[in-house]
């Protein structure tokens, strides 16, 4: 599949452009402001804290009416612009799709993102802010794949974002607002971190 300026002959695309490229492409693209940039594979420490952490979720969310969703679910956030691809979003009562595509989810209660070398430093600073623009976010994880390190920001009663840091192994990881915890260990097993 042709990048989207080769294959449209221009820089900046509307949103229904977009779309229509992303449902024709073999590997996925975020947009933002009329522009579309491709996004990077995983490797395998990645994919393991991946498995890990959307598998305990999973377990722990089954028939509840709050569920996690893996990067394959599209997120749109119209307030911004931004359409992309979490890692791990967590959504509460029924996904609501965007106004644009039936296929496009909107209202993430959590978002997870798993940090690599080359997306961390856009995952801690721009993303971020553009996830703040989301209404019902309430916390925003970010998981590094080259140490053990989470990042963890909750939205407080003051409506700011409180950062907890984790680095050891018995050091929890807590979603209180799905009631989820988990321990870094659990998150890391099988990374050799």
């Amino acid at each position: 599949m042709r990048e989207p300026v080769a294959a449209y002959g221009k820089k900046h695309f509307t949103e229904e452009e977009y779309l229509a490229f992303e449902k024709a492409a073999d590997t996925k693209h975020e947009f933002y402001r009329g522009e579309i940039f491709a996004m990077s594979g995983a490797g395998a420490r990645h994919n393991i804290i991946f498995k890990n952490l959307y598998r305990d979720l999973a377990v722990f969310l089954k028939g509840k009416p709050c569920q996690p969703y893996g990067s394959d679910m599209r997120l749109c956030i119209p307030e911004n612009t931004l359409y992309t691809y979490p890692d791990i979003t967590v959504y509460c009562g029924d996904i609501i799709s965007s106004r644009q595509d039936d296929d496009t989810s909107t209202l993430p209660t959590i978002i997870i993102e798993i940090l690599s070398p080359s997306t961390k430093n856009y995952d801690r600073g721009s993303k971020f802010k553009l996830y703040q623009d989301i209404p019902s976010l309430k916390q925003y994880v970010m998981v590094d794949a080259e140490q053990m390190s989470v990042e963890v920001f909750t939205l407080n009663e003051e409506m700011r974002w409180a950062l907890t840091l984790l680095k050891n192994p018995a050091d929890r990881l807590q979603m209180n607002i799905i009631g989820f915890e988990t321990p870094l260990s659990e998150i890391y097993d099988g990374t050799r971190l």
